[in-house]
């Protein structure tokens, strides 16, 4: 029972919107905050190519809420129609959240992409409340750290800062406090135990790119593409996942097969680790290359493969 003193905290709920240039960090963040890997991390640039909601259901005495954070593409300047419509997703999104968090690497000065992201917030009709969190506090010294964040701070002059490290952990309770803060009472969207709105089969073709973008070379990993083939349980022996990598070009082919298939067995042991880690059973999983050019500009095409 409730002493005469104490009251029920109002549920919360909202839908935060995760910005910034690519490769800032916005995925490592996402997985550090739900205490799971649901978004693929790689050094390499655009690795999130596609929307995805990251669902965190906090049922504490005083911390009742959901957070439904949601990864989008880093915004860039588009070279091919693929980009165009990540650009698209992630404007979209940003106008139909209740709270932006605005990812900066603040172990760098902003470039030509951050000023494009400061212009883009002036000029966002709904203007949602907005978080900078200063990424990469662990990557260099405390003064650059500060100076460069003073330069982000002046770029997105609305937003309340926060300095973080997403790989380390640094203050993200205070980040998550603040977004907390800022989201409106209402009911959960989504099962207190659901992490994300992507099906397994989805977050494996993602597993399988992640591991592509690692191990592959610089000229190859953005124009690669994969599709899930074959996803079948076979109950306690686990899931069996055939899956076809697509590149758009034909000297790429042999890159990803390597030397008598090592490249490509590499990237399947990988990839079949992840997967495991993320279903929590075991998984046979078999790959194969084809060659579908220039299909980042092919709309049919980029339709066909969820775009």
């Amino acid at each position: 029972m409730l002493r005469m003193n104490e009251s029920i905290s109002p549920f919360r709920s909202g839908f935060v919107a995760v910005m910034g240039r690519p490769n800032v960090g916005k995925s490592t963040l996402i997985n550090a905050l739900l205490g799971q890997k649901v978004a693929a991390v790689t050094p390499r640039p655009q690795t999130t190519r596609k929307r995805q909601m990251g669902i965190l259901t906090l049922e504490k005495p005083g911390r009742m809420a959901q957070i439904v954070f949601v990864d989008t593409p880093g915004l860039h300047r588009p070279r091919h129609k693929l980009g165009e419509l990540m650009n698209q997703e992630a404007v979209q999104t940003l106008e139909e959240s209740d709270v932006i968090l605005f990812v900066a690497d603040a172990s760098q000065p902003p470039n030509e992409e951050d000023h494009l992201l400061f212009e883009l917030l002036s000029r966002l009709k709904r203007q949602a409340s907005v978080l900078l969190a200063l990424n990469k506090l662990d990557a260099v010294s405390t003064e650059l750290f500060e100076t460069h964040s003073a330069a982000f701070q002046q770029g997105a002059p609305t937003a309340s800062a926060i300095p973080i490290s997403a790989r380390r952990g640094d203050h993200l309770p205070d980040l998550l406090e603040a977004i907390l803060e800022r989201l409106p009472e209402g009911p959960p969207f989504f099962p207190n135990d659901q992490l994300t709105d992507l099906y397994e089969r989805e977050i494996a073709a993602d597993l399988i790119r992640e591991a592509a973008l690692i191990l592959l070379r610089d000229e190859v990993p953005h124009g690669i593409a994969v599709r899930i083939d074959q996803y079948t349980e076979r109950g306690e022996e686990g899931v069996f996942i055939e899956a076809t990598l697509f590149v758009e070009r034909e000297t790429h082919k042999p890159i990803i097969i390597g030397k008598e298939g090592q490249m490509l067995k590499k990237i399947g042991i990988a990839a079949r680790q992840e997967i495991e880690k993320m279903s929590g059973r075991k998984v046979y999983l078999q790959l194969k290359v084809k060659l579908r050019k220039n299909w980042r500009d092919d709309e049919k095409t980029l339709k066909s493969f969820g775009y």
